[in-house]
């Protein structure tokens, strides 16, 4: 079965529609309890993830190194939700968090402001121009925010394999096409699919492993998986700790060879290779 991932704008019906999609599919439907998932899982305080999610823009231009962390954290949080393959997520980064795998159907679904105004004078008692300044703040700060972590536009349809208008038909109408193009053939896992998501896994945890580690977070480490063996590469500037990165990789759950091929400051014609 697919997993689902279903972008939308604030009080644009996304809601209603993953959670339709998950109850006619029997899927766990999450937005924001991945943030809880990713805190319990690397530590990281589930207040700080709130300030970096939504604080103004002026706020994560100055933490460039703490939006890659909780970049990382959330991926890896991510694929581990998605172990059994049945997934929906709602918000607006999911479909950012599995590149390369077949099996992920990725929804953008568009509401129109007069139907967005609606819900938030609805939900919050505000008038018509209250309404409107409020969403138009959320909506840009979300907007930077989501380009500062992804370096993307989340409303280009090019991300997305499915787009839909909500005032073209009703939620009802969108979250049941949700789920015939779900289970058609093309997004269900196959072999090839089954492994890049794997693979992916696995070099989310390495990564996360790394990110959170005081003595690693700091160094540029790129990482590469396949079918278990990882490839770790970058410039290391403190030669030692490699054996020290090998030994926490191969921790890592599902790694079962490391091949590190570091360049050293210390040795600028060649990569250092483990045992040298």
């Amino acid at each position: 079965m697919a997993i689902i991932t279903i972008s939308h704008s604030a009080s644009g019906g996304g809601r209603e529609v993953a959670e339709r999609v998950a109850s006619v599919l029997d899927h766990p439907c999450i937005s924001r309890e991945l943030l809880v998932e990713a805190c319990n899982l690397y530590g990281i305080p589930e207040a700080r993830f709130s300030e970096v999610l939504e604080s103004e823009p002026h706020w994560w231009r100055r933490w460039t190194e703490s939006l890659r962390l909780y970049r990382v954290a959330l991926q890896a949080a991510m694929c581990e939700l998605a172990q059994n393959g049945k997934l929906v997520y709602h918000g607006r980064a999911g479909q950012e968090f599995f590149p390369g795998v077949s099996h992920v159907l990725r929804v953008l679904l568009h509401a129109p402001m007069e139907y967005r105004l609606e819900q938030v004078r609805v939900r919050k008692g505000l008038n018509e121009n209250d309404a409107r300044d409020f969403l138009e703040h959320l909506d840009r700060i979300r907007a930077h925010r989501f380009k500062a972590i992804f370096g993307v536009d989340w409303q280009d349809p090019a991300r997305y394999d499915l787009a839909l208008n909500i005032s073209r038909m009703n939620l009802e109408t969108s979250a049941d096409l949700v789920v015939e193009i779900a289970q058609r053939e093309e997004f269900q896992p196959d072999s090839e699919s089954m492994q890049a998501f794997q693979d992916l896994t696995i070099t989310a945890r390495v990564k996360a492993a790394l990110a959170v580690s005081p003595k690693t977070r700091d160094l540029d480490i790129s990482v590469q998986s396949g079918q278990g063996q990882v490839r770790l590469y970058g410039l290391l500037h403190q030669p030692e700790l490699e054996g020290e990165i090998v030994e926490l990789v191969k921790e890592v759950p599902g790694v079962s060879k490391v091949a590190p091929d570091f360049l050293s400051t210390s040795r600028p014609f060649g990569p250092l290779r483990a045992g040298e």
